[in-house]
């Protein structure tokens, strides 16, 4: 006699639209604008960081590596809206946004050597500051929210064991 396993699938499901909206369209195209700041306004960019710090003239390997940063935000741009919008299996989006957690950990990470006010201070912020904390902590938390399953149904479905 076959035994009955419970599985819970998550192909189909349909992901809510607070997700989608956040992970296919806001933030990916935040991150477009990034990418674009970082390769095509690389002084407003780097002033924008950290304007005590930025060169008169920005050297070449400076450049070089402002436009690998922009590749970088055009590759979690095009993983997040092209990955996530070809499936609706929660363990694929849970995993890419997985990912995309840990990198959200390592971009605050990188601000580190502002101060600890950076973290906090929102009377100071510029707008690159508020692209790189409070928008960061929105993308961190909707992530943990959908990993941690908030706002997710469990989807039963009983089938039975192959012998």
């Amino acid at each position: 006699m076959p035994s009955k396993a419970v599985q819970y699938t998550t192909k189909g499901r349909v992901v809510p639209w607070a997700y989608r909206i956040f992970f296919l369209a806001i933030e990916p195209i935040s991150a477009l604008v990034g990418a674009y700041f970082a390769h095509f306004q690389q002084d407003k960019y780097l002033s924008l960081t950290h304007a005590a710090s930025k060169p008169g003239v920005i050297p070449q390997g400076t450049g070089i590596v402002l436009s690998q940063l922009a590749n970088l935000y055009l590759l979690f741009a095009l993983n997040e809206a092209f990955v996530l919008r070809a499936t609706n299996d929660i363990r694929v989006w849970k995993t890419v946004l997985f990912v995309l957690l840990i990198a959200d950990l390592g971009h605050l990470y990188t601000v580190r050597s502002l101060g600890p006010e950076v973290y906090y201070d929102f009377t100071k912020w510029n707008a690159i500051d508020w692209g790189n904390v409070p928008f960061v902590y929105l993308g961190a938390s909707m992530r943990t929210a959908f990993i941690l399953n908030v706002g997710l149904g469990a989807q039963r479905v009983t089938a039975n064991k192959q012998q």
